[in-house]
Parts: C-alpha cells; sequence; structure tokens
C-alpha cells in the first residue's frame, strides 16, 4: 500500500513538471509592443487637428465670456440678454462638438486596440505552440515573474510587424 502510494506521488510529480504555464502582461504589450506604439501614432495624428480646433473653440469661448463679464455692468438690458443667450448657444454648440471628438475618439481607440489585440494573441499562441506552453494567462491576482512571457510575447508580435 505504502509502495502505491509512492508511486502515485512520483507520477503526479512527473505530470505536474510536465505541465508548463504562462503570463501575459497585456497592459505591457499596449505600451511596449511596436503594432500598439504604431497604433497610437495613428490616433494622434487622425486626432490632433479636431483636438486643436477644439482647444481653440474653448479658449475663444472663455475669453467672450470674460469680456462679457467685464462688460455686463455697462450694456443695456437687451443688449446683455441678446449677448448672453449668444453665449449660451455658443457653450452648447463647444460642448456638443467636444462630446462628439470624444466618442469618435474612443471608437477608433477601440477599433485600434482590438486590432492590437487580435496581433497579439496570435504572437502569443506562436509562442505557446513554439515553446509548448499547456496554458497562458492574461488575468491573475498574482503570477510568479518565471511565468511571465510577456517579453516574449512583445518580441515576437514586434518580429510579425516588420514583416
Amino acid at each position: 500500500m505504502v509502495l502505491l502510494a509512492l508511486t502515485a506521488l512520483c507520477v503526479t510529480a512527473v505530470n505536474a513538471q510536465e505541465f508548463k504555464i504562462g503570463f501575459v502582461n497585456t497592459d505591457r504589450i499596449f505600451r511596449e509592443a511596436s503594432t500598439a506604439k504604431a497604433a497610437q501614432v495613428k490616433l494622434e495624428q487622425e486626432f490632433s487637428k479636431r483636438e486643436k480646433e477644439l482647444v481653440d473653440l474653448g479658449n475663444t469661448l472663455k475669453n467672450a465670456s470674460e469680456k462679457f463679464e467685464r462688460e455686463a455692468p455697462t450694456l443695456a438690458e437687451s443688449q446683455r440678454n441678446t449677448r448672453q443667450k449668444q453665449l449660451m448657444e455658443q457653450d452648447r454648440e463647444f460642448q456638443r462638438k467636444r462630446r462628439e471628438f470624444q466618442e469618435d475618439l474612443n471608437t477608433r481607440k477601440n477599433e485600434e486596440q482590438q486590432v492590437v489585440i487580435e496581433r497579439a494573441n496570435l504572437a502569443v499562441k506562436r509562442v505557446a505552440e513554439t515553446e509548448k506552453y499547456d496554458v497562458i494567462f492574461q488575468e491573475a491576482v498574482y503570477i510568479n515573474p518565471k511565468h511571465d512571457i510577456t517579453e516574449k510575447v512583445i518580441k515576437s508580435l514586434n518580429a510579425s510587424a516588420g514583416k
């Protein structure tokens, strides 16, 4: 009976050594992989003009509002009401444009991140198959650094991006 237990223990130990696990830090991939960096640059180029226009529009609105505050005491009531309505309308238009900009930016960012995720998943699969991993995790409460294969995945991802 003791011999049977020792044999079972040895078989379990051998099987445990054959099981190979890995961990991938997706945040690090988004920060360091060349495809993720290229996506970020692409988004910045695509949205920089609109962002500058929004900043300029916001500054113009702020200056107009400050000018109104300074001049309001000396204006006739009808002029004050007219300018106040104009400022409110300009502010609504600014808020609408800012909301649209943010929605468009978020949509494009999600699209670009999805492309990076798909390529990263292919790189993870390549590394897993090449190095015979049984399982690779992307989320964990704790992971021993010896199981972190993020660097290998980033290298694989960057190498495939160059092709």
